[in-house]
């Protein structure tokens, strides 16, 4: 039942995210690539920081399961009111969405493991990759379906068709309270229906304040950096006050915090320059048949979905032999794929065609590269921080870690503004140095980083983790 409400819920989101850049620099709105790319990563980043609020929510007022029917409701809405193509309904629509998601997408994660007690850790890894198959596949379904509507420009049919996505999971998750068996409801039932209404409205009061915080660029930024300082700075603390192995731990979580940030700035140019990359420069035409550039961002769920479960045992095959990668490694090899996964874009554009543009092949290589890297790091990075982090602020650890890809978005779509390119002037041929160039950069750097990383494993921090694979 959870795997159905989520994967209708990604299905939403993944709708709405293939659709997001180009219909920012469509006729629609005309907005430049720089403008679009700010938002983009403002939107995304702040849908990565709410769920440390809705978590809260969730465990003293409301109970995870009505968390999640608000949440969901709140996203519905958004979907809907993105229908309306004027600027008003668009950044209302976003802001709706992003508060939704806060309630939404922390708590249904916390649903699955409540499913499985102590002792049947077997069952809920198990259980836990049920439902990682269910965000793919409808992120996978909502590329392919509302994606399709960017190449006709029926933004209208697109939107919508995510939003009634939504409401199927809700639906789904509504009708399945009896397989929740009392998980995620309220911890105080006699104050619930006062709870709900201030929920409500206090989500209601949000909103405008997203609406805001989109439209600012540089305040989503300060905000970001004053709670990745903040939060950084205390875990420092937190391991000077430890002892010398908890300290450790937490020195190594920092460095791969780090890592981890870099890895997803780098990957999100999937949502922003390398979607208008497609659109521009790779040659869309099939025999006739012209491939939807918003299609490009399929390829990442299909392999994910094709390769997860391959990477699942190949780790446990490793361990079995003592070959397992320890965690840093597992990193650098990630950026170290991400980076190649650039660079084989990079050597796509020296072999172009005259008019600019680059096989279709050489992008499905290249996002290729990008899922085996993310296979590297994603899970391994969730995995991690459940095992170093101290068991008293595990929660509060996996929120900071999250908020990594909170400022990795925002950094990411200043990447990609830095790409803006004027298309009333400029030929596909006059756009692909400038792409080309950026890729060579972020191939440099993400595979610099990696073998950083490798350097430093055998120096100390192989040490640091103190048998923790």
């Amino acid at each position: 039942m959870l795997f159905f409400a989520e994967m209708w819920e990604r299905f939403c989101f993944y709708g709405m995210r293939s659709l997001l850049m180009l219909y920012m620099v469509s006729e629609v709105f005309k907005y430049n690539d720089e403008t679009s790319a700010n938002i983009y990563g403002s939107y995304n980043a702040m849908i990565y920081l709410t769920p440390l609020i809705g978590g809260i929510v969730a465990d003293k007022l409301l109970g995870y399961r009505w968390t999640i029917l608000i949440g969901g409701l709140f996203m519905a809405v958004g979907q809907f009111t993105l229908v309306v193509q004027q600027e008003f309904f668009f950044y209302t629509g976003m802001a709706f969405m992003v508060v939704g998601n806060g309630m939404f997408k922390p708590n249904i994660s916390t649903l699955v493991g409540k499913l499985y007690g102590e002792g049947n850790d077997a069952k809920k890894d198990a259980g836990f990759t049920i439902f990682y198959i269910g965000i793919n596949l409808g992120a996978f379904l909502a590329t392919l379906i509302c994606g399709y509507f960017a190449k006709t420009g029926d933004w209208t049919y697109g939107f919508g068709i995510a939003g009634v996505g939504m409401l199927v999971g809700i639906f789904t998750f509504a009708r399945g309270k009896a397989r929740l068996e009392g998980h995620g409801e309220p911890p105080n039932p006699e104050a619930f229906s006062g709870h709900r209404a201030k929920v409500i409205a206090g989500g209601l009061l949000v909103v405008p304040v997203v609406y805001f915080l989109l439209r600012e660029d540089q305040i989503v930024l300060w905000i970001l950096i004053v709670a990745a300082t903040s939060t950084l700075g205390y875990l420092l603390v937190v391991a000077f006050q430890s002892d010398k192995v908890a300290r450790e731990k937490i020195f190594v979580l920092l460095i791969l915090w780090v890592f981890h940030f870099l890895f997803w700035a780098f990957f999100e140019q999937a949502g922003t320059s390398m979607t208008l990359f497609t659109d521009r420069n790779i040659d869309l035409d099939l025999a006739g048949w012209e491939f939807p550039a918003a299609w490009g961002q399929f390829f990442n769920p299909l392999f994910i979905l094709i390769f997860g479960s391959v990477f699942t045992l190949l780790w446990v095959k490793l361990s079995s032999i003592g070959k397992n990668p320890s965690i840093p490694i597992k990193f650098a090899l990630g950026l170290i794929q991400l980076g190649a996964g650039f660079g084989v874009l990079v050597m796509g554009a020296s072999w172009a065609d005259d008019t600019g543009l680059v096989s279709l092949f050489i992008l499905i290589f290249c996002y290729l590269l990008h899922t085996t890297g993310e296979l590297c790091i994603s899970p391994v990075g969730l995995s991690a921080v459940t095992k170093l982090a101290p068991a008293r602020m595990t929660g509060m650890v996996m929120g900071v870690w999250f908020m990594s890809i909170a400022f990795a978005h925002k950094i990411g779509g200043k990447i990609a503004a830095s790409m803006a390119v004027d298309t009333t002037t400029m030929t596909p041929a006059d756009t692909l140095p400038v792409y080309a160039d950026t890729f060579m950069i972020i191939t440099c750097s993400a595979v610099g980083a990696g073998f950083l990383l490798m350097i430093l494993t055998p120096l100390f921090l192989k040490k640091w983790l103190h048998g923790v694979e």
